[in-house]
């Protein structure tokens, strides 16, 4: 069965918008996993524009299915990694301009690099995935590297402007996948996935995890409006009935 991560970075960029305490991060979690979560995915970055140190301590404490944290290879941030110990690290490119995530990580170009972190990492019993484009060369790397899992961006394929280019991203993405799997490696998927275009990616072979973040928070905030709504509405006339 194919495995639901649940990014809520959003939740944290929301709160920090008003340099204010709410909505929590952590609450925003455990709803997740009444939801049916499999995990909780996070990005610490070095930056911290939405998930901070205290917000990754406090869901370490809470977390109750995996925690995921997604992460540069910045030498304080595996240190912080090694120091909380999430369920699994999932090592990305980070820019500090972008707006999210642009494209996998170049293991080829940095793999001594990677195999010092995924190692250092291992040695605290953090499994770990690498944020790869479904390239055969860096996907060969990451084997290489010892990596227990690669977790493919399926970016381009999410914003496909047409479904012409959409089939030729999915059909790199089942070629990736078929090699990962074929290495004994984990298959992970995530980046731009919503209610529109997941099954696609869902269905794919071996399939183990997905990671969706902006895609879930979005739909939350408009299904969830008309009920903060109506409670608001019932606490101002239960106000005005006294």
């Amino acid at each position: 069965m194919t495995e639901l991560g649940v990014n809520i970075d959003h939740v944290a960029t929301l709160r920090n918008v008003r340099k204010a305490v709410e909505p929590d991060p952590v609450a925003a979690a455990i709803l997740a996993e009444l939801g049916g979560a499999d995990g909780i995915t996070i990005h610490l970055r070095e930056d911290r524009r939405h998930i901070n140190d205290d917000d990754l301590r406090r869901l370490r404490a809470t977390v109750r299915s995996k925690l995921n944290m997604e992460m540069s290879m910045n030498p304080e941030i595996v240190k912080i990694a090694c120091k909380i110990v999430p369920d699994q690290a999932t090592l990305v490119l980070e820019k500090r301009l972008e707006v999210t995530t642009e494209g996998g990580l170049d293991v080829v170009a940095e793999e001594s690099r990677v195999v010092e972190t995924i190692a250092r990492l291992h040695e605290h019993g953090i499994r770990v995935s690498l944020f790869l484009d479904p390239d055969e060369k860096q996907i060969e790397a990451a084997v290489r590297c010892g990596s227990d899992a690669v977790e493919l961006h399926t970016g381009k394929y999410a914003d496909a402007a047409t479904g012409d280019v959409q089939k030729v991203e999915l059909a790199r993405l089942v070629a990736g996948a078929n090699l990962i799997a074929e290495l004994g490696m984990r298959l992970h998927a995530g980046h731009g996935l919503n209610y529109r275009n997941v099954l696609p990616i869902a269905v794919i072979p071996n399939m183990v995890e997905l990671n969706i973040g902006h895609g879930i928070v979005s739909r939350a905030v408009l299904i969830g409006l008309e009920q903060a709504v109506r409670k608001m509405k019932e606490l101002i006339l239960r106000h005005e009935m006294r």
